[in-house]
């Protein structure tokens, strides 16, 4: 399943942990607190139980919004949308 990961997260190492996280489950960073990629369910699940014991959950937060292929590409673009020192052409293949 396609999704995105975004957080916003206090503490530096705890948001740090957060990336590579992500990084590992085998997302692409679009933005510095924003990942974009697709995960198996089980994928999905060992990811939030990861992020949920790394955030504080009285002042941090962490959405993962699941998206079909369809959506994605209905997605509007504006301006500097991705960060162009951190996307990779796999990501841009994801809208066109």
């Amino acid at each position: 399943m396609l999704v995105w990961v975004l957080y916003d997260i206090e503490k530096d190492r705890s948001r740090t942990k957060a990336a590579k996280a992500c990084e590992r489950a085998g997302l692409y960073r679009v933005q510095f607190s924003c990942f974009l990629g697709t995960l198996t369910p089980a994928q999905k699940t060992t990811l939030t139980l990861q992020l949920e014991e790394l955030i504080d959950e009285e002042k941090d937060k962490v959405y993962i919004f699941p998206m079909s292929q369809d959506e994605l590409r209905q997605t509007v673009l504006l301006g500097q949308a991705f960060d162009k020192k951190l996307v990779k052409d796999e990501v841009s293949a994801l809208f066109f």
